[in-house]
């Protein structure tokens, strides 16, 4: 054969995204993952997703550690993966400096065996209907349609057709709280190496199932019934042969985008059953659509501080519900915080504790890391970014701890007024673990009440409460979904029309990207 014809066979594998070395195949990992509400007047930049490059990405991997079976033998480029808290939309600008930085990143070393897609699904971005979409659109510009993408998600994220057309292989988390993250990343990591290093390839069918159905995921929990059988069914499912891979996405619900809704997918080489495990997944969600309720008892503030109050149950958490950070609210309401401290029980220190975290307010903390703990400090928090329901509310008390340091609040201040200890912090921040009270001298176990801006609570919380109740409040993710302002979803969409003929849920096959 002629010189020429051996060039003209490297530039064409080049040119079509493949490289040369099946034994040690090249894999990037790139994504970007945020769930943005629409309904909030925040918009997030680029700092809030702390984006990390190159081997400084494998930190968001234990499975990728430098000694793991998975490192080995495989020639990882990490490029690009940021990671920011739910928050309002995304600016433009902010999206488009991290993509153009990963896409930068990605063509320099090309070509590629395949890429792990690592994103969350339900990022909005100013100007953008589908983030996730058009991203992967990009590097499939970028690298070929012949790399090999497997992409890894939040069951809370959105599956658009074009997301479904140009991944090879899909997988998303099968527990809400998602306590099985790391492990269906390292499934979608698994499978994408398995198919390549078996010689099968890529999946000769991708089933896709658009559901019309956008519940919350304090709806939708897997601890309860009925997302818990729901969901129990999809490993089962595909252990049979032909399947590679079946999930099912609840969709985020604050987001008022014509892709915000339920979606089934499942991939593998037999049509038969990749179609019978698609559809059987995607009738029995919609079966079950009517019987999703809350997975803790609701009521509205003032029921709830009650119930917290007279309770024998220490300590009492009540979910301030619709300005949760962990869900893409502001987290800068004051309205709940407002409410608590006009309470007579809380007036005295010697009053039930009860600890508020949190809101922000950086003019306050900036005072009070002057004067010092034991010293008084008054100043306004919150409705910064969302003054909708209630106005910056003056705070007045003593401070009783600072801590500084944190990656997302930066500075936490612990102002006591009565028996009420408000957090304070620089910016907003999700309280989550035991040990985020602990650093701030806070006893959790040993506190009457504890008041967190958050939906259904993270493994610590539930394990810390002693009773609970989810507080139907406002803010950028209200729980009461019928309240909000959709425009743009599709109709008709379940539970906002419940009098409607049941839905087309047959399979949709979704062509390779090869064909793209």
């Amino acid at each position: 054969m002629s010189e020429n014809f051996h060039k003209f066979i490297f530039l064409f594998l080049i040119i079509s995204g493949c490289s040369l070395n099946k034994e040690n195949p090249k894999i990037a990992i790139a994504g970007l993952a945020i769930e943005s509400s629409t309904f909030s007047p925040a918009i997030t930049e680029e700092k809030a997703f702390h984006a990390k490059t190159d081997d400084d990405v494998f930190s968001f991997y234990p499975f990728l550690s430098k000694d793991s079976i998975l490192r080995k033998n495989i020639n990882w480029i990490p490029t690009l993966r940021g990671h920011a808290l739910p928050g309002g939309i995304v600016s433009k600008e902010a999206y488009e400096s991290l993509v153009t930085k990963t896409l930068g990143k990605l063509k320099k070393n090309m070509p590629y065996d395949g890429l792990f897609f690592d994103i969350h699904g339900a990022m909005s971005v100013q100007g953008l209907d589908d983030p996730e979409g058009d991203f992967i659109t990009r590097i499939r510009k970028v690298i070929g349609n012949k790399t090999f993408i497997s992409t890894s998600m939040d069951l809370h994220g959105n599956v658009s057709k074009i997301l479904a057309e140009n991944t090879d292989l899909i997988t998303c988390y099968r527990m809400a709280p998602h306590e099985d993250a790391i492990e269906s990343k390292r499934r979608a990591v698994e499978n994408l190496i398995n198919r390549i290093k078996n010689g099968k390839g890529k999946p000769k069918y991708k089933a896709w199932i658009p559901v019309p159905i956008l519940l919350p995921g304090e709806k939708t929990s897997t601890r309860v019934e009925p997302a818990k059988s729901l969901y129990s069914k999809i490993k089962p499912l595909t252990k049979q042969e032909g399947v590679i891979d079946a999930a099912i996405w609840v969709g985020y619900p604050w987001a008022d985008e014509p892709r915000n809704h339920g979606v089934v997918m499942a991939t593998g080489d037999n049509e038969k059953q990749v179609k019978n495990v698609a559809e059987t997944l995607a009738k029995n969600f919609w079966s079950v659509r009517n019987e999703f309720k809350f997975v803790a008892p609701t009521a509205n503030l003032k029921e709830s501080i009650d119930m917290a109050v007279s309770s024998s149950e220490k300590p009492f958490i009540i979910s301030d519900m619709g300005d949760n950070p962990t869900a893409g609210g502001a987290g800068d309401v004051t309205w709940t915080l407002d409410k608590i401290l006009k309470r007579r029980e809380f007036a005295s220190k010697n009053g039930p504790t009860l600890i508020y975290a949190s809101i922000p307010g950086p003019k306050l903390v900036e005072k009070a890391v002057k004067i010092g703990i034991g010293g008084k400090v008054k100043e306004f928090v919150g409705a910064e970014v969302d003054n909708r329901y209630s106005p910056p509310l003056l705070l007045e008390g003593e401070i009783i701890s600072i801590f500084q340091g944190d990656v997302h609040a930066e500075t936490e201040v612990v102002v006591r007024k009565g028996s009420v200890f408000v957090i304070v912090t620089k910016k907003r921040k999700p309280y989550h673990k035991e040990i985020d009270f602990v650093q701030l001298n806070l006893n959790p176990k040993k506190t009457d009440i504890i008041v967190v801006k958050i939906g259904y609570l993270v493994p610590e919380l539930f394990n810390l409460k002693k009773g609970w109740i989810m507080a139907l409040t406002p803010g950028g993710v209200d729980q009461n979904l019928e309240r909000l302002n959709y425009k743009r979803i599709k109709r008709p969409m379940f539970p906002f029309d419940k009098d409607f003929d049941n839905p087309n849920l047959k399979v949709r096959w979704i062509k390779s990207s090869n064909e793209l």
